[in-house]
């Protein structure tokens, strides 16, 4: 049975059309600047046009054929005019205010509605000055739109102005909310489409105001576009009653001011009106707050802004709806190459703006235009926020050799690994209080990083309780952000970074997958800056994966997921890096690389608990930096060939390797025994593939080249194999990971069920070296007889055996 709603009181305070209805009163505007900034939006509207259809006659100077229209029509209109408005009344406001301000379209393909803008203040022709303010210009800034070797339907990393594309929907406030932090004089202004507000990853970011400081930060506004639809659905915020949608944003902290209808002068001035009001909101809450030196939480202003989806396109077209409806959301004549009715259509539509009286004899936008763009760098498009790089200073590092451990022999005393890492980050966040922050979803001090308390606490602004002060850790001016939202807090970072700073995240292995598709969004940004020469090299995103799969003891199945590397592997080779390093001093190391570095995303891997530690500093620090390397003291080969190779990638595969290398050189004294251990993944690939890959004389020279391979690797086996499937021993090598067998184990069951432990590996060598196949079946025997007994043990004791647990190298 078909959806249908009778008409009631309610509809008149949903629908767009009909009288303007806004939360704040007054007319700003005078009769001369109301006609300025309808000009500039008229405009910009023509220009969104534009570039959905056109590739000729970018003016009208002439009639409209069909030669003159794209072969393709692609794009997005519907989200289109919506920006354009805001972007528009947010010019007025940056010359009235004077503002630093910068814009985040979060409505998915709405470039056309912040790309005209852009054209029209000059920004954009700086950047690219084949697009300038010409007849041709005008024609290269059309026809490059979402067209080859052009520019896509986003508000890509090609836009000026951008750091958020919008794509995939859902982080606008968020990334938001990272550029305003430590930005005192910042605001952000977030346009978020009501199709992505039915988002997760949005639903939770409505929480960013909980976490900006009012004394330090800038602010975020949010301006959340009611325009009715998705793609073929309305969004279900628009058709909630008025009461509850104001009761639902003030619940989230805000205090919204509405704007809603379709009739364009009182939309301007019912607009201008409520930016004012909101700037003014701003004002007065950091004024008092930085006056008092006492940070409390305002209730941010916020802007519903309910229009038509497709604001002043035709109400519709052969009898269906158009404006204010879904058809409105991409291109809303496809035909008219071959429609001539909707040819003459479209022509009509696009004079309805009066292309002649907005641009002049060469092309150009007129003076009047021009002159409701601010200048310089307070155009949005050029702010030096939104090309963070502009900003960005070097961290102040200490050394990060002081905070190693000794070990004056390998394999014999424990540390956690992540421990003494959390000692660093306290002493970086010392030296850098204005441009570094750490972030975790309420497990900093699960993952042994709590020493960064010492130098500044959790951000809390919300209530308190007087037993927070019982280790809480909790401050008004903390820079440790913490939420249960992986979504808000990758978020917050990536703003924080594309705006010129620095920081690092850490989660859990398991959980890190909630972030897989903001990574990809990441790294795919970062891709297309480095083709871009005027994006300044900004920090790179550092990201520690720990509470990893192979030590969840009480945890169980639902935390053993070590797929997340899989997922760095499908980015670009250009910015990703992945790193395992095995101890406390190979960590450090490789922090104190990521920390320096631009334009990755460093992975890191690396677990929480107490583990054997291998290497002393300088030993940690010639391994990293090689990458990978043959242990010579786990080793017994050198000066000839080895029989077997006996590769490990991670702490607990580290451990087990060594650990089957010991049992074998005591059954088989003879054998020769290679042991190389890597700490960064991709020096498995060829160099051809990426730019830390080996040679492949280098790893034919370490792996050999028929030799056994017997690789214990962290993460799922078949990783290896997709890295080093081009080798020349590739068939030989035979790798043991995680395969989806766990559950309440202790960490040696675990192992024995993914066949990564000592006994298992330790057998798989004799069944795969013809010398000791036969010979070695007693040696099987027994190692087939400790797994038992492991188990065993284990399922009595809820434990692992003391001499498995307190395993040392005998050397």
């Amino acid at each position: 049975m078909e959806a249908t709603s009778p008409l009631s009181a309610e509809f008149e305070r949903l629908t767009v059309y009909g009288p303007t209805r806004a939360t704040v009163s007054g007319t700003p505007l005078d009769a001369e600047e109301a006609r300025q900034l309808h000009a500039f939006w008229r405009a910009c509207n023509y220009l969104a046009l534009g570039m959905i259809y056109l590739r000729d006659n970018p003016l009208l100077r002439e009639p409209l054929k069909p030669e003159h229209i794209k072969n393709r029509l692609l794009g997005h209109w519907g989200s289109s005019p919506g920006l354009s408005f805001v972007y528009t009344h947010l010019n007025r406001a940056i010359r009235k205010h004077d503002l630093n301000m910068i814009f985040m379209a979060g409505p998915g393909h709405g470039a056309p509605g912040v790309l005209g803008p852009l054209y029209l203040e000059g920004s954009y022709t700086e950047i690219y000055p084949d697009k300038d303010l010409s007849e041709e210009g005008l024609l290269n800034f059309f026809k490059q739109f979402s067209f080859p070797g052009g520019i896509g339907s986003h508000c890509t990393p090609e836009t000026p102005g951008s750091i958020h594309e919008g794509g995939e929907l859902g982080y606008v406030l968020s990334h938001a909310c990272g550029a305003a932090f430590d930005n005192p004089d910042l605001i952000v202004a977030a346009v978020v489409g009501d199709g992505e507000a039915e988002t997760g990853p949005l639903a939770t970011s409505w929480h960013i105001n909980k976490f900006l400081n009012p004394i330090r930060d800038g602010a975020v506004l949010p301006i959340l576009n009611l325009n009715g639809y998705k793609i073929n659905n309305p969004t279900l915020l628009a058709r909630i009653s008025h009461d509850e949608l104001e009761n639902l944003l003030e619940g989230y902290g805000y205090t919204p001011y509405f704007v809603e209808g379709s009739e364009p002068e009182s939309m301007h001035q019912a607009m201008a009106a409520t930016v004012d009001r909101c700037v003014e909101d701003i004002h007065t809450a950091q004024t008092e707050a930085r006056a008092s030196g006492i940070a409390r939480r305002p209730r941010w202003p916020m802007i519903v802004l309910r229009s038509p989806k497709g604001w002043t396109a035709p109400r519709q077209i052969d009898g269906r709806n158009v404006e204010g409806f879904w058809r409105a959301h991409q291109v809303p004549v496809a035909d008219v190459t071959k429609n001539p009715e909707h040819l003459k259509l479209l022509e009509s539509w696009m004079r309805s703006y009066k292309p002649e009286e907005l641009f002049d004899a060469e092309g150009r936008p007129v003076a009047e235009i021009r002159e409701m763009a601010p200048a310089g760098f307070h155009r949005m498009g050029l702010n030096p926020h939104a090309n963070g790089g502009h900003l960005k200073k070097a961290l102040r590092i200490p050394n990060f050799r002081n905070y190693g451990i000794e070990v004056a022999k390998p394999g014999q005393i424990e540390a956690p690994n992540t421990q003494p890492l959390g000692v660093f980050l306290r002493d970086v966040m010392k030296e850098n209080m204005r441009n570094f922050r750490v972030f975790g979803p309420d497990e900093n001090t699960s993952n042994k990083l709590d020493a960064v308390y010492a130098a500044a606490k959790k951000f809390w602004i919300a209530e308190y309780f007087p037993e927070d002060q019982d280790g809480g850790e909790l401050a008004t001016d903390g820079r440790v952000m913490e939420m249960l939202s992986e979504h808000t807090l990758e978020g917050m970072l990536e703003g924080y970074l594309l705006t010129g700073r620095h920081g690092f995240l850490s989660t859990y292995e398991a959980f890190v997958h909630v972030i897989d598709s903001m990574f990809n969004q990441h790294a795919k940004w970062l891709s297309i800056c480095n083709q871009l020469s005027w994006r300044q090299d900004v920090a790179s995103l550092n990201l520690l994966i720990t509470s990893t799969v192979w030590r969840q003891d009480h945890n169980g199945f639902t935390h053993q997921d070590p797929g997340f590397l899989d997922v760095v592997v499908n980015k670009s080779t250009d910015v990703t890096r992945i790193y395992l390093p095995p101890d406390v001093n190979s960590l450090l190391s490789v922090a104190d690389h990521c920390l320096r570095s631009q334009n990755y995303i460093n992975v890191i891997v690396s677990d929480k608990q107490l583990h054997l530690q291998f290497m002393d500093m300088d030993a940690a620090i010639a391994h990293c930096t090689e990458g990978l390397g043959i242990w010579e003291w786990a080793s017994n080969d050198e000066g000839q060939e080895p029989d077997v190779v006996m590769a490990c990638a991670g702490d607990i595969p580290t451990l087990e390797a060594l650990a089957a290398t010991a049992l074998l050189r005591e059954e088989f004294p003879e054998l020769k025994i290679r042991f190389i251990n890597v700490v960064d993944l991709f020096k498995l690939q060829p160099e051809s593939e990426h730019p830390h890959g080996l040679s492949d004389k280098d790893f034919d020279s370490l792996f050999t080249k028929d030799k056994p391979i017997i690789f214990n690797f962290h993460g799922y086996p078949w990783l290896i194999h997709r890295l080093a499937y081009r080798r020349t021993n590739h068939a030989n090598m035979h790798v043991r990971g995680y395969k989806e067998k766990g559950n309440i184990n202790t960490p040696l069951e675990l192992a024995i069920n993914n066949q990564i432990d000592r006994f298992s590996l330790a057998i798989d060598v004799i069944d795969r070296i013809a010398e000791i196949a036969v010979s070695g079946a007693h040696a099987k025997a027994r190692f087939r007889k400790q797994q038992i007994a492991c188990r065993q043990y284990a399922y009595e004791h809820g434990i692992d055996m003391p001499e498995v647990a307190g395993w040392r190298w005998p050397g």
